[in-house]
Order: structure tokens, then sequence, then C-alpha cells
């Protein structure tokens, strides 16, 4: 077994920390995996609760009798399954402090929003995505990118076998799991605007456009792109902007989250499809931002793209109190300082620059700009 120890360390010290961690992520990601080394390692007692099974919800009948009864940690599985549960945490934390509960859940507009206000001071979030390849092998970089970081997707015994894992994944997310969160939306609607949206995977978000190809209006498009982005499945990466002089992009770009899935909804079954798509280039790009967010462990509220309407563009900016840290990400062994890169680093006055490439060597470009090969971010820390 793949052994997550990044995430494993991160919900330990939260459940330090904290009287209630949620463990939040999209279905099949291991969240249940996770949750049970942890248990297998807490000093003290453990109950653990699956509110999908029926035997575990007869003994929630009266929930705060059941709940007040026990010790040590507790962990409740699929939490947005049974909302009303946030309310009586509440007073289980302030009369139990010593307590601890890991909750499990898919996340959902709904269940984020009840949560933080419920338990508004008492309960951190920690978010588990597929794996990332500190947790794997360097030399596995391109399978993990074409099959994506699902434990079942990339542990599949071949690509053939990911692939429909996949599709299948997709089928079931759309037609249960979506409606299951409180989605209005009909499958094949959800669907045909997901595989729409890979199209467009890495791009300004237009939602006019979008809005014109289904015949409804923005406001219809951005439900849509929400309840895609809520359910962990879509990504918006926030364009930064400041009194630079230039005119700005506002919107924000719009990804897939894991890479399996694009080429799942793109209908790209292995390597060589996907280097003959014109998909590639964005494709990696993302792969490699989602890596580095998780990897480097930069929170929403710190990443930003930077780009004009003039075409200067920065992939990716991290933003730590006064620190500025510039990344460009390259599908190619040979990279370079673009202009595009020189003009971002003189605008936004970058204290740090690096360009992340396919090659396999890291080297320097500049004084003040490194070249990262992929597989080098394992190691690499800012």
């Amino acid at each position: 077994m793949i052994q997550r120890t990044r995430n494993y360390e991160r919900t330990m010290l939260l459940l330090r920390d904290n009287p209630c961690v949620a463990l939040l992520g999209p279905r099949q990601v291991g969240k249940t995996t996770l949750s049970r080394a942890i248990a297998a390692n807490w000093a003290g007692p453990v109950t653990e609760l699956d509110l999908e099974r029926p035997s575990h919800l007869a003994r929630l009948m009266d929930p705060e009798l059941a709940l007040e009864r026990l010790d040590g940690l507790v962990v409740l599985d699929e939490i947005q399954r049974r909302p009303e549960l946030f309310p009586i945490l509440r007073g289980l934390i302030d009369r139990h402090p010593d307590r601890r509960y890991l909750v499990l859940g898919s996340a959902a507009p709904e269940l984020l929003q009840q949560s933080s206000e419920t338990l508004a001071g008492r309960i951190a979030f920690h978010h588990l995505g597929p794996f990332t390849i500190d947790e794997l092998n360097k030399t596995d970089l391109d399978q993990l990118w074409l099959r994506g970081g699902f434990p079942r997707s990339y542990l599949a015994s071949s690509d053939t076998a990911s692939f429909e894992w996949r599709i299948n994944f997709i089928r079931t997310f759309v037609e249960q799991d979506l409606p299951s969160l409180g989605s209005k939306v009909p499958a094949p609607t959800i669907e045909r605007f997901w595989r729409m949206l890979a199209h467009s995977h890495g791009q300004i978000w237009n939602s006019s456009r979008f809005a014109s190809s289904f015949g409804v209006a923005d406001s219809t498009i951005r439900r849509y792109v929400d309840t895609l982005t809520a359910s962990l499945v879509v990504d918006q990466l926030t364009p930064w902007h400041e009194n630079v002089g230039k005119r700005q992009v506002r919107a924000p770009k719009v990804y897939v989250s894991d890479s399996g899935l694009l080429h799942a909804l793109l209908d790209l079954p292995d390597l060589d499809a996907l280097e003959s798509h014109p998909i590639l280039g964005a494709s990696w790009k993302g792969f490699m931002i989602t890596q580095l967010i998780e990897i480097l462990e930069v929170r929403r509220s710190q990443r930003f793209f930077w780009a004009t309407h003039s075409g200067a563009e920065l992939d990716l900016l991290v933003v730590r109190g006064r620190e500025r840290i510039g990344v460009e990400i390259k599908r190619t062994s040979t990279p370079r300082i673009t202009r595009s890169l020189r003009s971002a680093m003189d605008t936004l006055g970058l204290d740090r620059t690096y360009v992340v490439h396919a090659g396999e060597q890291s080297f320097p470009l500049a004084e003040d700009v490194q070249a990262v090969a992929a597989a080098d971010i394992v190691d690499w820390r800012w």
C-alpha cells in the first residue's frame, strides 16, 4: 500500500491542535484508507462510523446520546449524509474538549458552510487530493500524469484497466455522487458540460461562450462550474491584478483537477493518444500546477496566475506575505527565459522565478531564475 505520509502527518497534527478535523476530498480518493491508518495508530479508544452503512446509522438513531458515550477519537465517514450532526458535535466538543472528531466527506457547499458556521473556532479542514509524485517513485511521473492520482486508477494493472475505471467513475459521479451532494442538474447535462470544459482545460473562463453553446443563461453556466468546483473535480485559479499600467485578465482559469479524469473525458487512453492531442501542453501545465500546489502546500489564498491582454503571462504566482514567487511550466527539455516570463518578472517584481520543465536536469538559467526538472519538485522547498 502506498503510504500517504505528508497527508497522514498533517491530519495528525491538526487533530492534536483541534477538537474536530474535516478530511475533505472527492469519492474514491482514499479518505477512508487514511482515516483507518490514523485510527490504527491512535493512542486511545477509537470508534469508526460509516454513515453509508445501515447498521452504523442505526447506532445513531439518538445521535446525541450515542456520541455522548464515545471517548477518544470518533471517525464519522460520509458526514455529508447527516449534516444535522454538526450542532450536536458542537455541544459535545464544548463539554468534552479532550475528545477528537475526524469527519470525512465529499465537499458540498452546504456541508462546508454549515460546518464552518456551526463549529467556528472548533474545526480545521484538510483537503485530500489524488496521489502526488512525492508519494510515489520519481520515475512514475508519466504514469501519474496519464492515469491521474485516484488510487484505483493509478494502481490499475494496465492503462486499459485504469481508463475503464475512470470512465466508470465519471458515470457514477454524475449519476449518483452529484445528486447525493444536492446537485439538481440532470446527469447528461452536467456530463456534457464537464466534457466541454475539458476541451477548455487551463483556459481563461468565458461563461458566455459556454452559455451560448448550451442555450442557457450565464448564471446557469456559472452554477454548473461551481457545482463541479465544490465537488473537487474542477479547480479555478484566481487571476492576480494590481495597478501596473497594463490591461490585465480578471477572469479565472478553470482546470479539471485530476489529469487522469481530464484524459478520460477527452477519450485519451494512453500516452500515444495524449502526445498527439492538442491538449498536451495544457494537460501537462495543469498537472504540474496541481503537483506544486499539493506538495508545497500552497493555500488557496496564496496562489494565482497573471496575464495581460497583450499576451504576457505567468502560469503560477505564489504570494506569501511580501514575497512573490513566479513559476512558468513548459513541456520541453530545453527550458529558457521567454519574453513573456521576463515581462512578468519585471512587472510584478518577482523575488524568485522558476521554470518547471520535462527534462531530467535542474540548473540555473540566470542569476534570478532556476530551471527545475519536473521530477525534482519532490525535493524542492521554497
